[in-house]
């Protein structure tokens, strides 16, 4: 599969390297089908490009056609190579664009020019394609929306987890509040009963002590009396 998968990379991106070879060396026969679209689309690119950026878009159609034939060819070597495979397939699919548009039929061609125009408008549309694929293609690994989805649900479901725990032990908290503090309550009413009875006695005590004494005074009495 990984042989399969290189050369069918390589296959794609050989058309890249050679048709950007071409621009660049020569773009003279490029220049007459892309000057509308550069005419079309370099004002707005240059309107909405940062202005640290808009300073570098060529105006000159035939340097717009080396600039492209040249981002061709380092994304056609990044993706034979595997070398920034994805970000390669990724600048190959953005240089296509313009081919794209500029491939439809015009309204005033012939029937002859009309099935020139739609075949290299298949051919665009396809390449577009491929290099699309290309760009997406994980070779079997994760991909950066997957991983951060999966992270996303990891952590959210270690964040219900650990609510549940701490809601477990919250209760079990309060269940041994409860007890605890009913353990204590019926503790104080023992305590509260077992000196309300020392006192009784102490009372009673104090009460037998005082006849004692009473009686032993009144004896006394009696005597001095006698």
């Amino acid at each position: 599969m990984s042989l399969l998968r290189f050369a069918g990379r390589t296959m794609l991106a050989s058309f890249f390297v050679v048709q950007g070879a071409k621009a660049v060396i020569n773009p003279e026969p490029l220049v007459a089908d892309a000057d509308p679209l550069a005419k079309a689309f370099v004002p707005l690119a240059q309107k909405v490009a940062p202005a640290s950026f808009a300073g570098y878009i060529p105006d000159e159609t035939k340097t717009l056609v080396r600039v492209t034939g040249a981002a061709q060819v380092v994304g056609g070597l990044m993706l034979a190579t595997g070398i920034g495979r994805r970000l390669g397939a990724t600048v190959l699919g953005l240089s296509l664009v313009p081919h794209v548009i500029a491939s439809r039929p015009s309204k005033g061609a012939t029937s002859e020019e009309r099935q020139i125009a739609q075949s290299q408008l298949l051919r665009n549309v396809a390449l577009l394609g491929g290099a699309i694929l290309a760009s997406l293609d994980t070779q079997g690994r994760p991909s950066i929306a997957w991983l951060a989805d999966d992270r996303r649900q990891r952590l959210a479901s270690e964040a219900e987890r650990t609510a549940n725990q701490l809601g477990a032990g919250a209760k079990r908290w309060g269940r041994g509040l409860t007890k605890d503090a009913k353990r204590a309550a019926e503790q104080a009413a023992k305590d509260t009963k077992s000196t309300r009875k020392a006192l009784a006695r102490e009372l009673k005590l104090a009460g037998s002590q005082a006849k004692l004494k009473a009686a032993g005074a009144q004896r006394q009495i009696e005597h001095a009396l006698s």
